[in-house]
């Protein structure tokens, strides 16, 4: 239990980062970073299976790297539901996803 509130933390801080060194991307304050974060999660549990699933086609013929094109939809999608968190187009989306994929994965290997 610790582990996930743990991550949920370093998310939340993360998204604070990416939105102070990512021009387009604005969250408003802490609280809604960590809400954020926990919308993220479950994002990342219940639409982004469903959406590689569907988009396996393209992601082969592109060698994977539509993944990141999905990635950033995503990110711009947590932008949506979360009010106070705001991403203003796709170019920051895609910033600001890559930037949290490797702080998740840099946290995923440290834990």
């Amino acid at each position: 239990m610790l582990k996930i509130i743990a991550r949920v933390i370093i998310v939340a801080a993360a998204l604070l980062l990416i939105a102070n060194f990512v021009p387009g991307i604005a969250v408003a304050s802490f609280t809604t970073a960590l809400i954020a974060a926990l919308v993220w999660g479950i994002m990342g549990l219940t639409i982004r299976p469903i959406l590689k699933l569907l988009t396996l086609p393209v992601t082969i013929l592109t060698f994977g790297l539509f993944s990141f094109v999905l990635n950033a939809l995503m990110f711009w999608l947590l932008a949506a539901f979360v009010p106070g968190f705001t991403v203003a187009g796709f170019v920051p989306a895609l910033e600001g996803s890559l930037i949290l994929m490797i702080v998740t994965w840099a946290l995923h290997a440290a834990l």
